[in-house]
């Protein structure tokens, strides 16, 4: 079985920062792709960057040069490095990730932007 974790999450000014973690624990081999999504209340939940095992990135649009993902395979981790964060960043922050044919998601962080 495989946990993921998130942490990080809380309440910022516009124009902050916050640094999400996400660490893996259980039977773990490798991970293939490690992303995080987001959820705001009333809305679909969006994938907001992804990394892959040999380190190729992805963003959504509406963070791209605000947002930077990172991951650590020695650790079995995946982090979020969030910039000149914005009221509609408001969301549950998910990280997800994928090992062979399955996907694992952990519980969620909320982040919050707010004056």
């Amino acid at each position: 079985q495989v946990q993921l974790v998130e942490s990080g999450g809380g309440l910022v000014q516009p124009g902050g920062s916050l640094r999400l973690s996400c660490a893996a624990s259980g039977i773990i081999f490798d991970f293939d792709t490690m992303s995080w999504y987001r959820q705001a209340p009333g809305k679909q939940r969006e994938l907001v960057a992804t990394t892959a095992s040999g380190g190729d990135t992805n963003y959504a649009d509406n963070v791209k040069g605000r947002f930077t993902i990172s991951r650590d395979n020695a650790k079995n981790a995946v982090y979020l490095q969030m910039n000149s964060l914005k009221p509609e960043d408001t969301a549950v922050y998910y990280c997800k990730a994928r090992m062979g044919l399955s996907d694992y998601w952990g519980q969620g962080t909320q982040v919050t932007v707010s004056s």
